[in-house]
């Protein structure tokens, strides 16, 4: 295993920056396959692309977690499932 002492790492942390870096990465090779992702107006009612669709859903998905810790004591994989149905509504309606 490698050793995340170093910055005081957990795993889970350590696999959180990975999605994240995986999102990114992924969403990099959608926009060089094809390229412009027709933009398109959902429910906010305005122009979003792949990428404001992606940075809505981390930005939400965040907020989620955060407020999941300060309302409740269940564990966290139960906002990590609310945060997936977020995700997947975000990329189908807005």
């Amino acid at each position: 295993m490698i050793d995340l002492s170093w910055m005081a790492w957990t795993w889970p942390t350590a696999i959180f920056f990975i999605v994240i870096f995986s999102l990114i990465l992924a969403m990099g090779v959608w926009e060089y396959a094809s390229p412009g992702g027709a933009p398109r107006i959902g429910i906010l009612r305005f122009e979003t692309t792949r990428g404001d669709r992606l940075f809505v859903s981390l930005l939400g998905s965040a907020f989620i977690c955060l407020g999941w810790l300060w309302a409740t004591d269940l564990s966290l994989w139960y906002a990590l499932g609310v945060s997936a149905l977020f995700f997947i509504l975000v990329f189908r309606l807005v």
